[in-house]
């Protein structure tokens, strides 16, 4: 099936092919995907990171050889690793979030195809090549602090709890997939808050049982997750505690180690 990138910063994924439907989740700037379908103006792909289906506008990728998706494979890009980066070409500037991937033909050059930029403002870094410590979690979770949250969101301009924790992990080496009661399903079940790590996960249900919310534990009763904006609040055996409110937020169903 046909490939695309993404061409800008970031594109929306629709449920519909409709500027009105729902935005269900995003692709960043250079992200493959295949074409799935095809209607006036929209295309319906499938995100080969995650495997995610959306609707996006037709003219935000743009349709890429077999060649290029190799380099991918061979040369795996490297990471915006600044909450925001600034790219230039011949059209201007353009602004990335920080996860948004970079095919390196120089240091400061990223090609896609025949498109190339100058790295303006942009320090990479490879996946998985920073350890998974308390230090590097709690460095990269500091540059997204306070980004609003934004349903369908996977990048500081806008981001929601899934989009964040499938960001910080995909910094260090790990995909996850996109929505909550699909990351549910990876790693290791830690019984305790006792026994957390930091970089842990913990998801939390509604009263159906579905899983409806995912955060990052920073220690036993610390967490950080994408709510009314990504924030810091405490955690127990029953839930999350709005810092803010007072107010019980989230009821916790699991906790997982993804990466051990």
């Amino acid at each position: 099936m046909p490939l695309v990138a993404c061409i800008t910063a970031v594109a929306p994924l629709r449920s519909e092919p409709s500027h009105s439907s729902e935005m269900v989740s995003q692709l960043l700037l250079g992200e493959l995907a295949t074409i799935i379908d095809e209607v006036k103006g929209f295309l319906k792909v499938q995100c080969q990171a995650d495997g995610y289906e959306g609707w996006c506008q037709a003219n935000q990728v743009m349709l890429v050889s077999p060649l290029v998706a190799n380099e991918y494979v061979q040369n795996p890009p490297k990471y915006c690793a600044d909450t925001v980066g600034v790219l230039k070409n011949k059209d201007g500037l353009t602004q990335i979030s920080i996860g948004t991937p970079l095919l390196l033909k120089k240091p400061k050059l990223a090609k896609l195809g025949k498109l190339q930029w100058q790295l303006k403002k942009v320090q990479t870094i490879a996946a998985g090549s920073e350890a998974f410590t308390q230090v590097n979690i709690e460095k990269v979770v500091g540059q997204l602090l306070n980004t609003p949250y934004l349903w369908g969101g996977r990048s500081a301009f806008g981001i929601d709890c899934s989009g964040l924790t499938q960001l910080v992990l995909k910094l260090f080496g790990y995909q996850l997939p996109r929505d909550a009661k699909q990351q549910v399903n990876h790693g290791e079940v830690i019984g305790f808050l006792q026994e957390v790590k930091c970089g842990d996960l913990a998801f939390f249900d509604d009263a159906e049982g579905n899983i409806i919310h995912v955060g990052l534990l920073l220690n036993h009763d610390t967490i950080v997750h994408a709510y009314d904006k990504v924030r810091i609040d405490r955690i127990d055996t029953e839930g999350i505690i709005n810092t803010s409110t007072k107010l019980r937020t989230h009821r916790l169903r699991v906790i997982k180690r993804i990466i051990p």
